[in-house]
Formats: structure tokens, C-alpha cells, sequence
């Protein structure tokens, strides 16, 4: 299961998306589906947008702002930077707020 993510290769999940409701030419439903015929991620995929349906007429959540702490915490986490002064800080910007 090392190999299971998404490739260049594999369909957008809006393309996949599309598949599962049926909106594809059938030239592009048939590229997806030899695809899905070969990738366990892909078919995963598919198969989660089964069992959870997607309101495609819904309009998407507006972005919220993170908290200035916690993305510094989060940048600093992905940079493998496990100093406690992130930690600190994030925990005293925090306080600071209540």
C-alpha cells in the first residue's frame, strides 16, 4: 500500500466526480474507467463519493483565516522544526486572545 495516492496519471477528482454522476462523454467515461480498472486509489475515490453523494449545486464554504499562532505552528511543524519557542509562542499568542 506504499503506492496508494494519486498520480499524474489518475483523473482529477473533479473528473471523477463527474464520472459517478454520470455528466462524462462516453470517450472520457471509458478513459476513467480502464483507469479505474488499474488504481485502488482512484476506485477508493470513486467509491467514497458513492457512499458520501457530493451536492455538486451547493456553493463551496468560504475559506476562513487560521489564526496567525497557528499557522506559524503548522509552518514550522512541516519544516520538521521542533522547537519549543513554536510552541511557546503559540501558546502564549493564545492566552493573550482570552
Amino acid at each position: 500500500m506504499a503506492n496508494f495516492a494519486k498520480n499524474e496519471q489518475c483523473p482529477t477528482s473533479t473528473d471523477l466526480l463527474a464520472f459517478q454522476l454520470g455528466d462524462l462523454d462516453i470517450e472520457s467515461g471509458a478513459m476513467i474507467r480502464e483507469h479505474l480498472a488499474v488504481c485502488e486509489f482512484c476506485s477508493a475515490e470513486l467509491a467514497f463519493y458513492s457512499r458520501y453523494p457530493m451536492d455538486v449545486e451547493e456553493e463551496p464554504a468560504a475559506a476562513e483565516e487560521i489564526p496567525v499562532p497557528l499557522f506559524q505552528l503548522a509552518e514550522a511543524l512541516l519544516q520538521n522544526n521542533t522547537a519549543p519557542s513554536s510552541l511557546d509562542y503559540l501558546l502564549k499568542s493564545m492566552n493573550g486572545r482570552r
